[in-house]
């Protein structure tokens, strides 16, 4: 090789050696102003007493305190919740949409992906309409069908707090389950038919076990969700308690910074556990 070529050959393989780092470069910049920075600081902020020196006083109150126990406890409570419910309504949803929707398919993820289109404000006081005292429920029930001589009260309640949650975070169950049950070979299901297997039979002994994947990451992006949702239950939680809406009265009303950093922290430690499941989840998998 002459001395040209290979003045010609280096800059190439340096420029192909470089060019992954440097696209990626712009996006870890991103993440790194924009989250771990912020997230540096609010880890300081949490353990670091009025005075300016180092406390843990704040976490030994959250772990320790009976009422900041509660309202993990109903953080995480509310978040399962939600997610056994969206796993009950989005399975048949998914199954349907993969096996038996035809042509119907391509209307069904429209209508499963055109609510996330949609502010969540807006369709959480869409809940607000429906439920309202003087809403289009309690009207039809008492001006137009007469079943009831007074309105119920139907908003500000535990119960659809956790309808307009699941209502939100249905798609995101049905669109995992569907992604898993489109790639199981249908042969197999099949086979279990020619062995004597009735339908039931073969959907728990083949069927299901099969789609546990989607059913786990669904699962693990519903609670992730639940468990930071904050507008859905301020707007129609009727006073219930969890961290992010005690995240929020301690910035807002008693100005507690440090006491709300760790609140956040512990949400986080939450979520960082919900991925870690995911990732043993994608290592057994690939197993």
């Amino acid at each position: 090789m002459s001395d040209t070529s290979l003045q010609q050959t280096l800059p190439s393989r340096r420029t192909r050696l470089l060019a992954p780092p440097l696209l990626a470069l712009p996006a870890v910049l991103f993440l790194v102003v924009f989250f771990v920075l912020p997230l540096i600081d609010n880890g300081m902020r949490s353990v670091i007493a009025n005075d300016g020196g180092f406390t843990l006083s704040r976490y030994a109150s959250l772990l320790t305190d009976g009422f900041y126990l509660w309202i993990i406890a109903q953080t995480v409570l509310l978040s399962a919740g939600v997610t056994i419910i969206s796993i009950i309504i989005g399975y048949p949803v998914a199954y349907f949409l993969v096996r038996k929707a035809g042509r119907f398919s391509g209307l069904i993820i429209f209508l499963l992906i055109a609510p996330l289109l949609t502010s969540i404000i807006m369709r959480t006081f869409g809940w607000q309409v429906l439920f309202a005292r003087r809403g289009l429920v309690n009207n039809l029930l008492v001006d137009q069908l007469g079943i009831l001589s007074a309105p119920l009260r139907l908003t500000n309640s535990p119960e659809i707090a956790i309808a307009a949650l699941v209502h939100v975070l249905v798609p995101f169950m049905v669109l995992s389950i569907a992604t898993v049950l489109q790639g199981i070979d249908t042969r197999l299901e099949e086979s279990a038919k020619i062995l004597g297997a009735n339908r039931l039979r073969t959907f728990f002994e083949v069927t299901l076990p099969l789609s546990l994947d989607g059913i786990g990451t669904g699962a693990i992006l519903v609670f992730m969700i639940a468990n930071g949702s904050f507008v859905t239950l301020v707007l129609l939680g009727g006073g219930m308690q969890t961290l992010p809406l005690m995240i929020y009265q301690q910035f807002n009303t008693t100005r507690d910074f440090g006491m709300a950093s760790a609140m956040s922290m512990i949400l986080l430690v939450i979520a960082v556990f919900c991925l870690f499941l995911q990732l043993r989840l994608v290592r057994r998998k690939g197993a």
